[in-house]
């Protein structure tokens, strides 16, 4: 087993490995010897049948699968692949729909082990002698595939794969499949959604002299990223050959496009060199811009200047399309309003149409060098020039010469100073790593704890609010706190970098949280990012997140978050936990948790409850203008979880609403984390006894 805080470490699981992500004190914690504590859960059997047809990928799979696991609910459950059609499916498809587990909100998604599992542990370069014990090992567990065993499972879901055709997801969700003949449909019924003028055009000049109309649904951004796909040679080679054939076309990017190549892994620029096919991405504009996640984390860079500045002064809805996992609001560009998967080949295929306003199984995509219009399936590979081109281009030499020193790192990360000493020296001058609070005042016995009382909502939000409505990662604005904290400390506005590389300055992540862009707090209707209303003020104005919850702490309030289903989607960013307990808030009440935002707030001291079933914020009629109170937290004190604790709302009117909020402390570490204040508290109180 294997636990790793991404929460794309079930990648593994296409391998057969049984492993998922945590948070990151969740992992501390088992560094230091404590046990990972989950309910026993329910383990749904999903069925393979048949085979992919001609012209459907991976990521055509892992976006009909997430959409289909996402239906069932299959939240803190595992999901097991059985039946024929698993030999059919390659093992690097099998590792792109492990990898999306977290997005359709599983623990893990595994698949057994078979010949195609050894073929790749032989070409990734394993020796003989280790492969022959993961096969022996399988077939004594039982791991093994035996395609005609029907296993006992607690849930059934099956797919013959001859169904899946070429599909995207989006805007805003991986698990909103859109078919590709459906996609200019679909585009047309949502863009009323992100603009107040679907039929605006706005003429652009480029500083080069470049003009053009940018229209709605122009694509400004095509990337091709992220470790869901750029692993998978089929669909990576895939997209080059499309590079190819569209160069050979005489076709190119539309200039309003921002295109790059970020690969999760050296050795797929290496097979790209091999096969000749790096010079036909350079000349579309997919040029490698590092490896690592990028794009996909919303490092994404500035969109061109005229077209950013379009996009702000005439309230356009322009479009991204990446080969990534998520497509949350606000994650990938701060000014890219729709957001799209694909697999690597169709970015490359948007890059070129440059709209997503377009039926591109039907229209032309661009004109060649003559005139001609020119088709997707023009310049759309088949399965037998892919296969070609990815045995003669890949070898188990690439794998082990590229991570032979994969720890090692280039020479400026060898030449960096390294300080010395047992323990790290803080430099109260940093801007990037400053000491935390969390062990400010900590004594060897934790107080009791209590029940809640006089609590104010801090916001009241509705379904799907992702970690990066959270805690986003990317891009800091100027006229934010987190902004204004950098600028007062004399860090200049293009220094500033983004979210995710300050993590280790809470001063800087605390004044983030919550701070997305496109963050929708109902308590303050009308407003789209970290906005809030003070009830410590006259008239409660509406203010920042984080200057309220200043108030608030200054004042002794205690703070409640309101949510809706499938609050803390996404990634297993620690920081959306810590920055909630950071900011005052002491409870979240929520219709449904992603698990392991629920497990980092508990980690984090802060109690998870969920609305009776069937039971919402709007349903029981709450406004978030309440003041609220919660019993029977101090049962925790007695080594008791209750089933529930009772919430009391009174509004401004004096009104009362009473409900039992259902407590999603679910396992007895969990409580013990809780009462300690938090879970590196827990493990720093049993390491001084020990």
């Amino acid at each position: 087993t294997c636990v790793g805080t991404d929460s794309h470490t079930t990648m593994e699981n296409g391998l057969g490995v049984l492993g998922w992500g945590v948070g990151g004190i969740e992992a501390e914690a088992a560094m230091l010897g404590q046990p990972i504590s989950m309910l026993i859960p329910r383990v749904v059997g999903f069925k393979l049948k048949g085979k992919l047809s001609e012209g459907t990928t991976a990521t055509d799979l892992v976006l009909t699968i997430t959409e289909m696991l996402r239906e069932h609910k299959v939240v803190g459950k595992f999901v097991e692949f059985y039946g024929e059609g698993v030999s059919q499916v390659p093992l690097a498809n099998r590792a792109t729909i492990g990898n999306m587990s977290p997005e359709y909100g599983s623990t893990i998604a595994v698949f057994p082990i078979d010949d195609k599992t050894t073929d790749y542990l032989r070409l990734t370069g394993r020796d003989e002698e280790q492969i022959a014990l993961v096969e022996a090992y399988a077939r004594e567990q039982g791991l093994w595939l035996d395609p005609n065993h029907e296993p006992v499972f607690s849930e059934y879901l099956e797919l013959d794969l001859s169904t899946v055709v070429p599909s995207i997801a989006g805007p805003k969700r991986p698990q909103d499949r859109i078919q590709l003949i459906d996609a200019k449909s679909n585009f047309e019924a949502a863009v009323p959604t992100y603009t107040s003028d679907p039929g605006k055009v706005v003429p652009i000049t480029l500083a080069d002299g470049t003009s053009f109309d940018l229209e709605n649904g122009a694509v400004t951004v095509a990337s091709i990223t992220s470790c869901t796909n750029t692993s998978n040679p089929s669909v990576m080679i895939g997209a080059a050959l499309v590079a190819k054939k569209a160069v050979e076309k005489g076709i190119t990017r539309k200039p309003w496009v921002k295109t790059s190549l970020a690969p999760g892994s050296q050795v797929v620029t290496d097979y790209y060199e091999k096969a000749g096919l790096t010079q036909y991405l350079d000349a579309i504009g997919f040029n490698l811009v590092g490896y690592g996640c990028v794009t996909c984390i919303g490092n994404t860079g500035p969109l061109i200047p005229e077209i950013s500045a379009a996009v702000n002064d005439e309230d356009m809805a322009v479009t991204a399309v990446l080969s990534g996992n998520r497509n949350f609001e606000g994650r990938i560009s701060p000014d890219v309003k729709m957001n799209y998967l694909a697999s690597p080949m169709l970015v490359i295929a948007y890059a070129l149409a440059g709209t997503m306003n377009i039926d591109l199984l039907n229209d032309p995509i661009s004109q060649d060098k003559d005139g001609n219009d020119v088709y997707l399936k023009d310049i759309w590979p088949t399965q037998a020039e892919i296969e070609e081109v990815v045995g003669s281009s890949i070898s188990a030499e690439m794998f082990s010469s590229r991570y032979a020193d994969v720890f090692k790192g280039d020479e400026r990360w060898r030449s960096l100073p390294t300080p010395e000493g047992d323990t790290f020296e803080w430099d109260d001058a940093s801007t990037y790593v400053r000491r935390g609070p969390y062990f400010e005042g900590m004594k060897a016995e934790p107080d009791p704890v209590q029940d809640i009382s006089g609590a104010r909502v801090l916001l009241k939000l509705g379904d799907s609010v992702t970690t990066d409505h959270i805690s986003p990662a990317g891009n800091i604005k100027a006229d934010s706190p987190a902004g204004l904290y950098l600028a007062e400390h004399g860090v200049e506005r293009r220094d500033f970098n983004s979210y995710g590389s300050r993590r280790g300055n809470h001063e800087v992540m605390i004044r983030g949280t919550f701070a997305n862009i496109r963050l929708r707090n109902q308590i303050a209707p009308g407003t789209e990012g970290g906005f809030t209303r003070d009830f410590t003020q006259a008239d409660a104005p509406v203010t920042t997140v984080y200057d309220a919850s200043v108030n608030y702490q200054a004042a002794g309030t205690p703070l409640v978050v309101l949510a809706g289903k499938e609050y803390g989607s996404g990634s297993s960013r620690d920081w959306a936990a810590k920055g909630t307990a950071l900011l005052g808030v002491k409870v979240v009440i929520a219709e449904s948790y992603e698990r392991i935002h629920r497990s980092n707030l508990i980690g984090m001291g802060v109690v998870p409850l969920q609305f009776p079933d069937g039971e919402s914020a709007e349903s029981l009629g709450l406004t978030g203008e309440e003041t609220f109170s919660v019993e029977g937290i101090t049962q925790l004190n007695d080594g008791v979880t209750p089933k529930t604790m009772k919430v009391t709302a009174v509004a401004p009117d004096g009104k009362e609403t009473v409900f039992d909020a259902v407590v999603r402390i679910d396992t007895p570490g969990e409580r013990g984390y809780y009462v300690n204040g938090g879970i590196m508290q827990y493990v720093l109180r049993n390491l001084a006894k020990a």
